[in-house]
């Protein structure tokens, strides 16, 4: 069974692989789906801008890739000294394969510096029912 410790040396990893020669803002991502496996990303920028990739979406496709489809956690990581949460595109693409109590753990490589749940970073994501915001 892997942990929150496992999530962060990942997260270390990924980040410290980021290419970001625009921003100097590496990021690096993981997810553990259901199956308990973890996959991680980093951001990738790219000259012609905005057609890079963040982190969560990296790490989203590899666990695609793997072939996982739901996420139970997730770990953001930045070496910045604010949160760095993910962007609102991502919050919707986490939302695509994630329930809205899915911690969402953002971290510097110190550790853990606060965790939401993705409900909480996405109250009203894109495909949300009529029946579920009458609810919430």
């Amino acid at each position: 069974m892997t942990t929150l410790d496992d999530m962060l040396a990942l997260a270390r990893e990924a980040m410290a692989r980021a290419y970001a020669p625009y921003s100097d803002f590496p990021v690096g991502a993981v997810v553990r789906a259901s199956s308990g496996v973890l996959y991680s990303g980093c951001n990738v920028e790219n000259s012609a801008y905005p057609q890079g990739c963040c982190a969560e979406a990296s790490a989203i496709s590899a666990m695609i890739r793997g072939g996982d489809r739901r996420i139970v956690e997730i770990v953001v990581m930045a070496r910045s000294g604010s949160l760095c949460t993910p962007c609102g595109g991502c919050r919707q693409r986490l939302a695509e394969f994630a329930a809205d109590d899915v911690p969402v753990h953002v971290c510097n490589p110190d550790g853990v510096s606060r965790t939401f749940t993705l409900g909480e970073l996405l109250p009203h994501p894109f495909g949300l029912s009529i029946e579920r915001a009458a609810d919430g």
